[in-house]
């Protein structure tokens, strides 16, 4: 485990944690229309797989924001260096499994891994796959409609893992949008700090392959 304690002695945000960590719902979740039109165009031009080629980026900028990476354990806070994403994965019978996903590598050696995991989960579904279950990402797409709020389902007691969502992308205005949903634990992650998420999403779209 590739993770730090956080002193909480010198925490800035220990009484917010204190307050929100006992709160039977302690979530707290946005939905943000994301601006895709390059970055699809460019996922076209080079025939990438579309849901794997924006996990990557989603996890990107995920990773880059301290928060998004903590986790509670007990009355501990965890800050992990890189968290994989654990994501749905569609069988053919209409049910699902999990696959959990390293997106920390150079895209051209993520996706041939990537391809690779992906089709091994479908071959052997799994919905726990043993590992950390403290350190990913909860990740999942409803591909077959766009969205403008989505309610997500929780554990009791409540978790830590950020759970990442986006549905089908859609034409507005002459751009290409996709709604995207963040859900966060409120004692670890504020507003300013999900604000952030999503901008290192539109600096990684915008910048990706260009």
């Amino acid at each position: 485990m590739d993770a730090k304690i956080i002193d909480m002695s010198s925490y800035a945000r220990k009484d917010h944690f204190n307050y929100f960590k006992n709160m039977g719902y302690p979530y707290v979740g946005v939905t943000v229309n994301v601006d895709i039109t390059g970055f699809l165009i460019r996922v076209k031009e080079n025939k990438l797989p579309f849901f794997l080629t924006f996990l990557y980026n989603v996890s990107s900028a995920a990773n880059a924001v301290p928060e998004l990476r903590q986790r509670i354990s007990c009355n501990d806070i965890i800050e992990y260096k890189q968290c994989k994403s654990s994501y749905t994965v569609a069988l053919e019978d209409k049910t699902y499994c999990y696959c959990s996903m390293d997106c920390s590598m150079p895209f051209d050696t993520f996706l041939p891994y990537a391809l690779k995991k992906h089709e091994e989960s479908k071959q052997n579904p799994v919905l726990n796959n043993g590992e950390d279950e403290l350190s990913p990402f909860y990740v999942s797409t409803v591909p077959w409609f766009s969205y403008t709020a989505l309610v997500q389902p929780v554990p009791q007691p409540a978790d830590s893992n950020p759970r990442i969502t986006w549905g089908k992308y859609f034409e507005q205005e002459g751009k290409t949008l996709i709604s995207v949903s963040l859900l966060c634990n409120h004692a670890l992650v504020d507003g300013f700090h999900m604000a952030q998420f999503y901008e290192n999403l539109e600096k990684q779209l915008e910048g990706f392959l260009s």
